[in-house]
C-alpha cells in the first residue's frame, strides 16, 4: 500500500460508499471487528477532510468505535461483495469474519485494514452525535427507518489522518 492524497481517489464517494460498499474497522490489531458499511460521506468540515459514518448501537463494532477513537474505512472490488455481505450480517461476537471470509488483517498506523483493500481512510472520530427519532425533520425517513427508536444510529465524524492505495 502507498500513501496517497485524498484527492487523488478519482472515484466520488457515492459510489466508494453506496455502489462498491466498504468496511468500517474499529480497535487495535489485537483485537477490533469490522462491518459492512453502505451508509455515509466522506468530505470536509472544520477545515478538515472527514468521513461521515452511522453504526447502530446493536453492532458489535460500536463498542470498538466507542473504546478506540481511530477506525479505517476501506473499500474494495466488487469481486469482494460475497465476503463484505457476510461482514454485514453476521456479528464478530459470533464469527472470526476474516477466516470466515478470507479476508487478511493488515495493521496500519495502529489500526487494522485488509490486503485486499483497493483504498483505506485511516480516521480519528473528532465527534459524534445519537440520532434520535426527533432527529428526523423529514417525516418518509422515520417511516422508514427507527419507525419505534429500538433502531438507534450513532453518527461519528472522523476526520481522515492518512490515505492508502492498493
Amino acid at each position: 500500500m502507498k500513501e496517497i492524497n485524498i484527492r487523488d481517489i478519482k472515484t466520488s464517494a457515492v459510489e466508494l460508499i453506496n455502489d462498491g460498499w466498504g468496511l468500517v474497522t474499529a480497535g487495535t490489531p489485537e483485537s477490533f471487528n469490522t462491518m459492512t458499511v453502505s451508509w455515509g460521506a466522506l468530505g470536509e468540515i472544520w477545515g478538515k477532510d472527514a468521513a461521515f459514518i452511522f453504526i447502530r448501537l446493536n453492532r458489535y463494532t460500536y463498542e470498538f468505535l466507542e473504546k478506540n477513537p481511530i477506525f479505517t474505512l476501506s473499500f474494495y472490488g466488487r469481486e469482494m461483495r460475497p465476503a463484505l455481505a457476510f461482514c454485514g450480517s453476521k456479528s464478530g461476537r459470533d464469527f472470526d469474519k476474516p477466516a470466515e471470509t478470507g479476508l487478511k488483517p493488515l495493521a496500519v498506523d495502529g489500526a487494522v485494514t485488509f490486503e485486499q483493500a483497493k483504498y483505506t481512510l485511516v480516521c480519528k472520530t473528532a465527534a459524534s452525535q445519537l440520532i434520535t427519532p426527533d432527529s428526523f425533520i423529514d417525516p418518509s425517513i422515520g417511516k422508514n427507518y427507527n419507525r419505534d427508536g429500538s433502531d438507534l444510529h450513532k453518527m461519528y465524524i472522523g476526520e481522515i489522518l492518512k490515505v492508502y492505495e492498493n
